[in-house]
């Protein structure tokens, strides 16, 4: 799937120690042939390496057979074992070391971001969240475009939650000759939000990459942003993490 998806033109991949498929993904870079210079690589450790950072990113950078990665997050912050300013200090030199190129977080709420800022005068360079047009998360994307950290979507497409039949969603690709799934993916395009869709069909893959150029308006990115569903809740940090 990698080495399919560099031959599509992707050339950002995000992994993680918890996905358990770091190995492939280093795999696949290297049988592509790509230049390492031409890829940007994420990768995160879980909760087991908050008090040992380093170790944690080697076992991540040992995993995917590369010297270093081009950002590297705290998966959660996990505020039960409240660790994760420790884990922050310890991302912060290990950017200085130069085996991350950015450091960042995944699933920290402005609260985690304020204490990560507050006791080491560093915001994460991004933080990576659940985001799609069933939850716009403004208060978040606000906090993020003052403290200048970039907002990244996981789960762009929702959690199987009904986003891709949404009448809206589906009338708008209608419209425009594209699938709903580019329709949610050039909503985050056109907003400055990094996304990271994740598929290992080829087709689906393509359509992906081309968004581009969907067309959205203004009034259509605004009605896109005021869906709700009844009844689904975003991951709440504060209770879950690995």
């Amino acid at each position: 799937v990698v080495a399919s998806a560099i031959e599509l033109g992707y050339r950002h991949f995000d992994t993680a120690e918890n996905y358990e498929n770091e190995r492939g993904v280093g795999d696949g870079l290297r049988d592509s042939g790509i230049d390492r210079a031409d890829i940007w690589v994420t990768t995160k450790f879980n909760r087991r390496w908050h008090a040992a950072p380093a170790e944690g990113l080697k076992g991540n950078l040992q995993r995917l057979g590369l010297d270093y990665v081009d950002l590297a997050l705290i998966h959660w912050p996990n505020p039960d074992q409240d660790r994760y300013v420790q884990a922050w200090e310890g991302l912060i030199e290990l950017r200085a070391q130069g085996l991350a190129r950015a450091i960042g977080t995944s699933n920290f709420t402005p609260a985690h971001l304020t204490r990560l800022i507050d006791a080491t005068g560093v915001a994460p360079e991004v933080n990576q969240l659940e985001l799609h047009p069933y939850f716009d998360r403004p208060a978040e994307r606000a906090f993020h475009a003052a403290h200048g950290i970039v907002t990244e979507a996981w789960s762009p497409l929702g959690r199987g939650n009904g986003l891709l039949d949404e009448p809206l969603v589906t009338g708008l690709a209608g419209r425009l000759g594209v699938t709903p799934a580019q329709v949610i993916l050039a909503w985050d395009v056109v907003q400055g939000i990094v996304t990271i869709p994740k598929s290992s069909d080829p087709g689906r893959l393509a359509q992906n990459l081309d968004v581009f150029d969907v067309g959205l308006t203004d009034a259509d990115v605004a009605a896109l942003s005021a869906l709700t569903a009844s009844g689904i809740e975003p991951v709440d940090p504060e209770r879950f993490g690995h």
